[in-house]
């Protein structure tokens, strides 16, 4: 990997996994690390789904409080689509996607920056955007992975479906976070009780996974 001075993550983060923090560990080593959880705004107000649950102000006490407030990490909120979300489209052309990313740019104060995603369509568009995207996996551990068993949780926890295996998936979810996080989830389980029952109310364009409300 060649050496920069800024890595720029570009993720949802909702939650932060075990393997957010093994990625950001990793960057850390060599840079000095902007994370941008994604947000999606309608009239001001932050829009969350079952896929989105988490608002960006707990994402964010999850990552500074999983790294022990460091030093070298800076999360911030600008990764902000504004509805309606469709004015982003085509990203090549869009004014408002142009903006998107010089607002990103904006807040790195070194003089040279790498981005990391895991999403092989975000790397194409990272790249062609010139945010200089490297090389890499997606995660083993997914935040849609950990949401699931969240989700499962509920349901267990209601008698909804009472057999062994909800038994198992409402215990396994725990092992995918670190303790830090676990709290912070379990601080704002309400959270996971509003969407556990709800529909998955987002569409996914270029790769990428919007919520229906606001995107046109």
């Amino acid at each position: 990997m060649e050496k920069k001075i800024a890595a720029i993550f570009l993720a949802h983060i909702n939650p932060l996994t075990v393997s957010h923090e093994s990625i950001i560990q990793n960057l850390l080593q060599n840079y000095s690390v902007y994370i941008y959880p994604v947000r999606f705004l309608k009239d001001g107000i932050e829009v969350n789904t079952r896929s989105f649950p988490f608002s960006y102000e707990i994402r964010k006490q999850m990552i500074l409080e999983s790294f022990n407030y460091h030093r070298n990490i800076h999360v911030l909120g600008d990764y902000a689509f504004l509805s309606p979300y469709i004015q982003y489209f085509p990203p090549f052309v869009s004014p408002a996607f142009k903006r998107l990313k010089n607002k990103i740019i904006l807040n790195v104060r070194e003089n040279s920056f790498i981005t990391y995603t895991g999403d092989r369509a975000e790397r194409v568009l990272l790249s062609l955007f010139g945010f200089n995207p490297v090389k890499a996996n997606r995660q083993v551990i997914s935040s849609t992975n950990v949401k699931n068993l969240l989700y499962k949780s509920v349901l267990f926890s209601e008698n909804l479906t009472p057999n062994l295996e909800s038994k198992s998936d409402e215990l396994k979810w725990h092992e995918f976070v670190s303790p830090k996080v676990g709290q912070v989830i379990e601080d704002n389980w309400e959270t996971i009780i509003n969407f556990s029952n709800t529909k998955d109310e987002t569409i996914r364009v270029i790769g990428m996974k919007f919520p229906k409300n606001g995107f046109i």
